[in-house]
């Protein structure tokens, strides 16, 4: 899979940009790599010059100089994606939103923040948290991930349940669109009826229709008290009734509910250091519940009983509540590492998918059916948001296998998958987009009318096709 093949950039284009951004924001030779390659080493990459503007200005005069010379450019934040969205081609310019770091307002009044693209998440949790407010979306890369990107891929994370992901935690972007103008879209206002909410169209862009360069995020009041629990249950089916139970019996505290099989268990404890079992007696499945409530009161006593009438009920085998911030943290790194552990044992074949939360124990006994017809030994490492419907089914070789063990049916696989997924009238991609891995998928799945108005939308705004070529369409 290539981008449409382009001319190179001249020498004096390549000159024109190196002065447009200064010697600080021009990486070249051994300073490169970093930008080149990507977390699951699927799509290495390569570009004609990789720039860091320092910021929306210089962003600005980077891609007007693009536009001029019909030459192609690759946004990259983190570089935390899974499905090498940020990755070049060739001849693109890779352009790097790390060195905007700036927080630009907090306004605990209004409830919002004002950042640069280039903050990290964590970063942005913490000037919330300093000003004694939250900013709710979490995910595994927190650390690097930045929120220029995590606006492009619409990511989602474990509290969509409670908070939405950053299409509800957006209140107003700023972008430099592909002609190199400049769109001011700051808006702090929670209602604004004055026609298209243009800002919806950067989010879950992927870089395909602009740069992302700042962005009004939404802010909460800090929880004042907040618990975290871990069940063994039976099957799936348990769990979707165990949510539905404690959402009710607690009067909606529940703000995370992930679902994890046994194997991301097993799979963790053998690959990520200084993890434990954290119940006595294994499980088929766990999960992993956060609750939070306002104000200092009853929460424990509320989810010891919900979780005791749970157990009595059979929705549960097992239960326990974290006694400590280590045990917590512990839970959750069980959760956040199973990627990463995953990893280890091989390329193996990876879905990012959502159906309607009732629909998800119909469709892991189909898909499971389908992975022992179609790979008889292999491992289904099932795990992911269980309160929003998004499933993370990923399918390694059997148990010492070789890594690219899964190569040839690699295809079958994914089809027999996304044809159960269209089955639930589902979604191929929950949180993690489509980049270069689903972009031909994306195109048989969708509707040749859904297909035609993004078209139309990509032609509108970047008719010489210079931003991000070759992802998403």
């Amino acid at each position: 899979m290539t981008a449409s093949r382009r001319a190179p950039p001249s020498p004096q284009t390549l000159d024109a940009i190196r002065a447009a951004v200064g010697d600080k924001g021009v990486f070249e030779g051994e300073d490169a790599a970093p930008f080149l390659s990507e977390w699951r080493e699927r799509w290495p990459g390569e570009a004609a010059l990789i720039v860091a503007p320092a910021s929306t200005e210089e962003v600005a005069a980077v891609v007007k100089i693009c536009a001029a010379n019909n030459t192609a450019i690759t946004p990259q934040g983190g570089n935390t994606g899974l499905v090498g969205g940020q990755i070049p081609f060739g001849d693109e310019i890779l352009l790097s939103l790390r060195r905007m770091r700036r927080v630009r307002e907090v306004a605990p009044l209004n409830n919002t923040m004002t950042v640069d693209a280039g903050v990290t998440l964590a970063e942005a949790q913490d000037a919330a948290a300093e000003a004694n407010r939250l900013f709710p979306l979490s995910i595994g890369a927190e650390g690097s991930c930045q929120i220029g990107g995590v606006i492009s891929t619409n990511a989602g994370g474990v509290h969509v349940l409670r908070y939405g992901n950053m299409r509800d935690l957006a209140l107003g972007v700023e972008a430099v669109l592909p002609d190199g103008k400049i769109w001011n879209g700051l808006k702090r206002l929670r209602k604004d009826n004055t026609g298209y909410d243009l800002k919806q169209l950067l989010i879950g862009g992927e870089g395909t229709l602009g740069i992302v360069t700042g962005a009004v995020l939404k802010l909460f009041a800090r929880p004042a008290e907040m618990l975290t629990a871990y069940a063994g249950l039976a099957a799936p089916a348990n769990a979707v009734a165990l949510l539905s139970h404690l959402q009710e019996s607690t009067g909606g505290a529940v703000t995370a509910f992930e679902l994890m099989a046994r194997r991301c268990i097993d799979i963790v404890l053998k690959h990520i250091p200084d993890t434990r079992d954290p119940l006595t007696a294994a499980h088929p499945y766990y999960a992993l519940m956060e609750f939070s409530s306002g104000q200092k009161s009853a929460l424990r006593d509320t989810i010891e009983a919900a979780l005791a009438d749970a157990l009595e009920k059979g929705l549960i085998a097992d239960a326990m509540i974290a006694e400590s911030k280590a045990q917590d943290e512990m839970l959750w790194r069980i959760r956040h590492s199973i990627s990463e552990a995953i990893n280890a044992e091989g390329l193996g074949v990876r879905h990012d998918v959502s159906v309607a939360t009732s629909d998800i124990p119909a469709f892991l006994e189909k898909a499971d059916a389908a992975i022992e017809r179609l790979a008889p030994g292999a491992r289904v490492i099932a795990f992911g948001h269980i309160g929003d419907g998004n499933v993370h089914y990923d399918v390694i070789g059997p148990e010492g296998a070789d890594k690219h063990a899964l190569d040839e049916v690699r295809p079958a696989i994914e089809t027999a998958i996304y044809d159960i997924i269209d089955g639930f009238n589902g979604s191929i991609s929950a949180e993690h987009g489509i980049g270069r891995h689903r972009r031909e998928t994306l195109a048989k799945r969708k509707s040749a009318v859904e297909m035609k108005m993004m078209r139309a939308v990509k032609n509108a705004l970047d008719p010489k096709g210079i931003m991000n070529p070759g992802k998403m369409l």
